[in-house]
């Protein structure tokens, strides 16, 4: 096991909050056998609770088809993955509300490589394991997340300067990821949020990362952290930066039709989305009876009228 398996295995096995585990066990009984493992990230476990949050939860599945009884749903899930969905229920004597995303294992590992920073920019993050299935979907699992990693320190560095820390690596990656999607808070502002709840996990990784790559670090000139080198063409860069002007465009076509599609696999989703605007933005959004009943037709108007206001980039 490399250094950087290690840092995501010891990250996935810490243990998981009550709310989560109920959760985690409530939508594995709603999606059956063909849930394989749940994997727990996001703000509220940045911040220690959900009491003033939703839940971000990632179940794992073996085959579409074995947790859906809905064949639009399992082909909405292939086609343009995740399905997300929301549930809301009580856990001693509180009401834990989560949002979990739904895709395959093999889609998952496949996709912490890919063009697309959907999936690689969000668990690159720190994640907690609360449930698999065997030893051998854990590790899976964990070898996902660490390709993960590996991918977004590969499309960060060329974008640093030729010296950089492991903070610079990781708030100048997240805000290219975050720009490639429809958002409402300022990337900058979100990227420094994620990075300053925990800079010596980004530090540990960063390390682990570059010995990875085979590029050491020096001791920077207050001795906290380590520099390292961007030894970057200038070829490089541009190409770098050319594939995220697409990252940006396609991310964004992308996350509107996410945005869409969850309209209608979210029970009552045209008000979670109307709500979630309008925390991040301050843009009040009136889910009204007409956008309830055809939610498809109406959501682009609303996103074109939101862009105008600036509830998202």
């Amino acid at each position: 096991m490399s250094d950087l398996d290690a840092i995501v295995s010891a990250e996935l096995r810490r243990p998981a909050p009550a709310s989560v585990s109920a959760v985690a066990e409530a939508i594995r009984g709603k999606h059956g056998d063909g849930v394989i493992a749940i994997l727990y990230y996001g703000s509220c476990l940045r911040a220690g609770t959900d009491a003033d949050g939703i839940l971000d939860l990632l179940v794992l599945v073996d085959r579409y088809r074995n947790v859906y009884s809905s064949a639009a749903l399992a082909l909405a899930n292939r086609v343009l993955p995740p399905n997300a969905f929301y549930l809301a229920m009580e856990v001693a004597g509180r009401v834990a509300r989560v949002k979990y995303a739904v895709v395959s294992l093999a889609g998952f590992a496949r996709r912490s490589r890919g063009v697309n920073a959907f999936f690689w920019a969000r668990f690159a993050q720190p994640c907690v394991l609360v449930l698999a299935r065997d030893a051998a979907v854990e590790q899976i699992v964990t070898r996902a997340l660490a390709q993960a990693v590996m991918t977004f320190v590969r499309q960060a560095l060329p974008l640093m300067p030729p010296a950089f820390d492991s903070r610079q690596l990781w708030q100048g990656g997240l805000i290219e990821t975050y720009r490639t999607e429809l958002r409402p808070e300022s990337p900058q502002v979100i990227a420094a949020r994620i990075v300053g709840a925990d800079p010596g996990r980004y530090e540990r990784i960063t390390e682990a990362a570059m010995r990875q790559m085979g590029i050491d670090g020096g001791a920077s000139s207050d001795g906290v952290g380590a520099v390292y080198e961007a030894r970057i063409t200038g070829a490089m860069r541009w190409s770098n930066a050319l594939t995220w002007r697409v990252r940006r465009l396609l991310g964004k076509i992308l996350n509107l039709l996410r945005l869409v599609k969850a309209a209608f696999t979210f029970e009552g989703g045209v008000d979670y989305l109307a709500w979630k605007i309008e925390r991040h933005s301050g843009v009040r959004v009136e889910a009204t009876p007409w956008l309830r009943r055809h939610p498809l037709l109406g959501a682009w108007a609303m996103a074109w009228r939101l862009y105008r206001r600036g509830a998202f980039r």
